[in-house]
């Protein structure tokens, strides 16, 4: 089994979405990891993000640039389908 490591931090449930469905598109194996805590009601999601993806090294770097490329249009991840 490949080893994951943490590869970018997201900043919502949409964007999340959005980038997990960019990477199925393109088979990249990946994990979404997010902070939500129901102990803590989500209170670490508000201050760190909404969790972040992790990946095999090799694929590091296609994902940054996916996610760019998903971000440069005003900023922001466009709405999940």
């Amino acid at each position: 089994m490949a080893q994951f490591v943490k590869v970018l931090t997201l900043r919502n449930e949409i964007e999340a979405s959005v980038v997990d469905l960019a990477l199925c598109e393109r088979n990249i194996p990946h994990r979404m990891r997010s902070y939500h805590d129901s102990a803590y009601d989500g209170l670490y999601q508000a201050m760190k993000g909404w969790g972040h993806v992790e990946a095999p090294p090799e694929f590091a770097a296609e994902i940054k640039e996916i996610y760019a490329e998903l971000t440069s249009a005003g900023g922001e991840c466009p709405d999940a389908p």
